[in-house]
């Protein structure tokens, strides 16, 4: 019996007088204990078909044809019916966890009030229900992250409490939008196996909205392909997968990052060293706020990495690589040596390191979070010419110009703001917003995890190129072993802080020394398919 049913589905938004349509014609049904999985590109209309579902989209929307869940029609229905349905029987997994999680509530005051509210549960029954929640989607030690806020978590611990949430009521349809882009591989296994025992367990639909053709190949009993607001293929994953029908399902399956990158040149030199680096934060307890104990972040890394190479990072999340990062740019504070183009940086005062800054750039994994939606294309990209003072008797505006097509941008859209590009796009300007500085150091945390398979080759590719063109050094931190092994020259793997193994990419790949480092590889290909 189907738990929902979605009948020529049209969705259009009015936007300064005009009727912009989103979605046109989709229909399609999802059956208790199987999952549908929704794929295609941003901006194709997966997550407006979604959002649709249980009328969350906004007043411009206009949307026509037919969805019911359980013989209940949702277009056009009540509030008092959606707020039962939303939250209660049909449940949302939201790809960008830092903006669904309230920042001022505690981890346990969210997944209370959702308890509370739909389950009826009081005092100690709710704080083991939450722990229970937290234990069951990989939370680690989760009676010390009860009282964490958001921005103490790292994004693959946020999007793990979102999917507790999620869970809460046992919902007869969860709606999981790239409810695993944030998580390393081993996690989005745990994931993975999780949604798939719920929905054989507690008879559940799943209808799942990814990118990622390995996940989709792994989870999905049906698919639908998206393009352009229309389902183009649809069918079984299996049928699909051994025999695409359409030109733009065949685009999708073959787009996979490969290859490898540049040799660094012999005679390249030391750009940036770790000794012995550690990062530990004070645990703090009691009136007088006594340091009890550390959380070991980083401890004892010790890397190098050269002119022109990449040195990738991996790890589950909360093991340390973005932090060990950091302490590398001198953005948190650290112990042990750091050294930057031979001198020893770490008693450097913050007028010294201004210069520093220049020569380090960082592009996060979250172009959208990190651009400011109230700048211009133009004015992101020129900010930091006029913070460093690097643009004397040159036009700014075309130096904006240059570097946009350098990265794949068309100059014309420098005026736009953010929310007028598309995701891939929006990557591009936060690239462009660090070359432009001609930076010798990069950080790229996460650059691609939030892309499409297809954009996702686009940026390594760039990447690439700009590595040799300029001689750029690169620290490449990703959950995604595909997209390291097809970008670094070396690798260390980290573990709760530790780096646990090290070397050269294609001898972790080919001959994994350590059991951690076998078990993420086996993990990544298990999801690759």
């Amino acid at each position: 019996m189907s738990v929902l049913e979605v009948r020529d589905l049209t969705v259009a938004f009015r936007q300064d007088g005009k009727v912009n349509p989103a979605v046109r014609g989709v229909s399609f049904s999802v059956d208790r204990g199987e999952t549908v999985a929704l794929v295609g590109e941003s901006g194709s209309g997966k997550s407006v078909t979604a959002l649709s579902t249980v009328g969350l989209l906004p007043p411009s929307a206009q949307v026509g044809g037919s969805v019911t869940y359980e013989d209940q029609q949702m277009i056009g229905a009540g509030d008092k019916l959606l707020r039962q349905v939303r939250g209660n029987d049909i449940s949302f997994i939201f790809q960008e966890p830092m903006t669904s999680l309230n920042p001022l509530h505690t981890i346990e005051k969210q997944l209370r009030e959702s308890i509370e509210l739909h389950q009826g549960l009081e005092g100690s029954a709710v704080r083991d229900r939450i722990l229970e929640l937290l234990n069951r989607v990989g939370i680690r030690d989760p009676e010390e992250r009860l009282n964490a806020y958001p921005h103490q978590l790292s994004g693959g611990q946020r999007q793990r409490v979102m999917i507790a949430m999620a869970l809460a009521n046992k919902p007869d349809l969860l709606i999981a939008d790239e409810p695993t882009t944030a998580l390393d591989v081993t996690i989005q296994a745990q994931i993975l196996e999780l949604l798939a025992e719920l929905k054989q367990t507690e008879d559940m639909g799943l209808l799942f909205i990814t990118h990622d053709l390995g996940i989709v190949q792994r989870i999905a009993d049906k698919v639908c392909v998206m393009k352009d607001g229309e389902i183009v293929e649809a069918g079984p994953t299996a049928e699909i997968f051994a025999n695409p029908q359409h030109p733009y399902t065949r685009k999708l399956l073959g787009a996979r990052a490969v290859g490898s990158p540049a040799p660094v040149p012999e005679e390249a030199k030391s750009l940036v060293s770790t000794d012995g680096l550690r990062v530990w934060f004070p645990i703090q307890k009691g009136f007088l706020k006594r340091t009890v104990g550390y959380v070991k972040a980083v401890n004892d890394a010790t890397i190098d990495v050269r002119e022109g190479e990449t040195l990738g990072i991996v790890g589950e999340s909360g093991s340390g690589k973005t932090t060990l990062a950091l302490a590398i740019m001198r953005l948190i504070q650290s112990t042990g040596g750091i050294t930057y183009d031979g001198q020893d940086v770490r008693g450097w005062s913050t007028k010294k390191l201004r210069g520093l800054r220049r020569e380090m750039q960082i592009v996060f994994q979250d172009p959208f979070g990190s651009l400011s939606p109230r700048m211009t294309c133009e004015q992101i990209i020129a900010e930091g010419l006029g913070v460093h003072g690097t643009a004397p008797g040159r036009n700014a505006n075309q130096m904006v110009a240059e570097i946009m097509e350098e990265v794949g941008l068309d100059p014309a859209t420098m005026h736009r703001y953010p929310h007028e590009f598309s995701g891939g796009q929006r990557q591009r300007i936060a690239i462009a917003r660090a070359m432009i500085l001609r930076p010798r150091l990069v950080v790229l945390d996460e650059p691609t995890s939030a892309l499409d398979m297809t954009v996702q080759v686009q940026i390594v590719d760039l990447l690439r190129d700009l590595q040799v063109k300029y001689g750029l050094a690169y620290l490449f931190i990703s959950h995604d072993l595909n997209v390291v092994r097809a970008m670094s020259h070396k690798i260390i793997v980290m573990k709760q802080g530790d780096v646990v193994e090290a070397g050269k990419a294609e001898d972790l790949f080919t001959n994994p020394q350590t059991e951690y480092a076998r078990t993420l590889l086996s993990a990544a290909l298990d999801l690759a398919g």
